[in-house]
């Protein structure tokens, strides 16, 4: 047995000597070249705006950065449209793309106050920054998604998640909040005071209009044990709901050309805090990458080396604060397409996902995550009504990502899937409505609170088809 860092240290030379040719080793190192860039500015002088992974961008005429609910409700009713607000701008759609107004809730960010264990937070505060702010009052979160660089308001209204049996996504947590509508009105609304509207906005794209504050439910700020380890991916497969229901929190990710699967679990401990490794997540793509690269031809090489390089590597531990575990950096960039299937047929889908990658994607290197997250009843959540699990399927960003349509649609569309909102996708109004009771009951809202449509993009008239 050896560490799971020395065998990714040892990596890239080891699968170099597996092809066993200065040819192979050039293959290997050779890099695609970056995505050609749109320009800086367009003809007008409007600069830039592009997502994180430069999949999506626009030009908007005018930027904004209001510091209170005041500014935010004047801006709204005069500025040119569609009014579109952007936190970090990790949504793989065209949510935020405008060519008129981009708005940046920055300047709004905090905890602005406390009732019992509940937090009032500003929807421009950024999920890394909440964690120590509740941490010095002893309190957190109750989960986090697997990154924590998005804002309150954008991961609320994209419905971002975790992973846990028992933990909701974090709009779940939320227990009352503030809406500045395209006509300048600031609602309150919770459980008792509009409540239709409160179950409407908690998720809701940015289409009903700006989240400015939610209250969120906390809890107590605990130490986990985290645990990673490396097994066969048939054995993660069996194992994966009784995990689901031992720990706090289990993830897997399963890891095509390679037989394998890497499991992720959290529970809360006593144990004192210890000095964290560096991780060793890049390391790891680029021995998937380099693997690729020089095996890409033969999927039984591919899975031979990997299982002698990464097979046998020891489990890791780490014991820390929850919110400085759950959440990981992901430096290198990909594009995504995440369904949310019903649990029982979440990892019937996975293993057809995995297959057709393996028979037709030679290119895939990515690892692909599989979550399960409880209910809720937020009328657009991807969770509503019963538990989900999702599965994300990930692309270099260099690579093609069109097999995300062609071939990987269709298996999370055939097994009852929604799409995460947040992430790339090709329903539009008729299958959506399909897929969520109150769709159409949203939509008359939507209407009800901009009947001018200063919120719609032309990325949300397609996903409503409204011509």
């Amino acid at each position: 047995m050896i560490s799971r860092r020395k065998a990714l240290i040892a990596g890239g030379a080891g699968v170099a000597v597996v092809a066993g040719s200065a040819t192979a080793i050039g293959v290997a190192n050779r890099e695609k070249p970056e995505p050609p860039s749109p320009p800086s500015s367009d003809g007008k002088g409007h600069t830039l705006w592009r997502n994180w992974s430069g999949i999506q961008h626009s030009y908007p005429v005018l930027r904004a950065a209001p510091k209170d609910e005041g500014e935010l409700a004047a801006l709204m009713t005069a500025a040119p449209a569609p009014v579109r607000v952007t936190g970090a701008g990790h949504s793989f759609t065209g949510l935020c793309a405008t060519a008129g107004t981009l708005v940046s809730l920055d300047a709004m960010s905090g905890i602005v106050g406390w009732d019992g264990d509940e937090a009032t937070v500003l929807a421009g505060t950024r999920l890394g920054a909440l964690g120590p702010a509740l941490a010095a009052k002893g309190r957190a979160m109750a989960n986090l998604p697997d990154i924590n660089k998005q804002s309150l308001g954008g991961a609320l209204g994209t419905a971002t998640h975790g992973t846990g049996t028992t933990l909701k996504a974090i709009h779940g947590d939320v227990t009352a909040l503030t809406l500045v509508t395209a006509t300048g009105q600031v609602i309150d609304c919770d459980g008792d005071k509009r409540p239709e509207l409160f179950d409407a906005a908690r998720v809701s794209l940015g289409a009903l209009g700006v989240i400015t504050r939610a209250r969120l439910t906390t809890t107590a700020n605990r130490r986990l044990r985290r645990r990673v380890w490396i097994e066969p991916f048939e054995e993660a497969l069996d194992k994966a709901e009784a995990r689901w229901k031992t720990h706090r929190n289990f993830e897997f990710y399963a890891v095509p050309f390679t037989g394998l699967a890497a499991n992720i679990s959290h529970d809360e401990t006593d144990e004192p805090a210890g000095v964290r490794p560096p991780s060793q997540d890049d390391a790891f793509l680029d021995v998937l990458k380099t693997l690729r690269n020089l095996l890409g031809f033969s999927v039984g090489m591919r899975k031979a080396a990997a299982r002698a390089l990464l097979g046998g590597a020891e489990e890791e531990t780490a014991v820390d604060e929850g919110w400085k575990l759950l959440s990981t950096e992901r430096p290198v960039r990909f594009n995504e397409m995440e369904y949310h299937l019903p649990a029982e047929t979440q990892l019937q889908a996975l293993k057809e996902v995995v297959a057709v990658i393996e028979q037709k994607r030679p290119d895939v290197f990515f690892p692909i995550e599989v979550r399960r997250i409880a209910p809720d009843d937020a009328w657009l959540s991807p969770f509503q009504g019963e538990p989900r699990g999702s599965v994300a399927v990930h692309a270099w960003y260099k690579d093609d990502h069109a097999f995300f349509y062609e071939l990987i649609e269709p298996i999370f569309r055939r097994h009852g899937g929604r799409p995460h909102w947040g992430k790339l996708h090709s329903l539009n109004g008729p299958d959506l409505a399909a897929l969520y009771p109150r769709w159409n009951d949203f939509l008359a809202l939507r209407r009800e609170l901009d009947p001018e449509g200063r919120l719609l993009n032309p990325y949300l008239k397609t996903l409503f088809s409204i011509a």
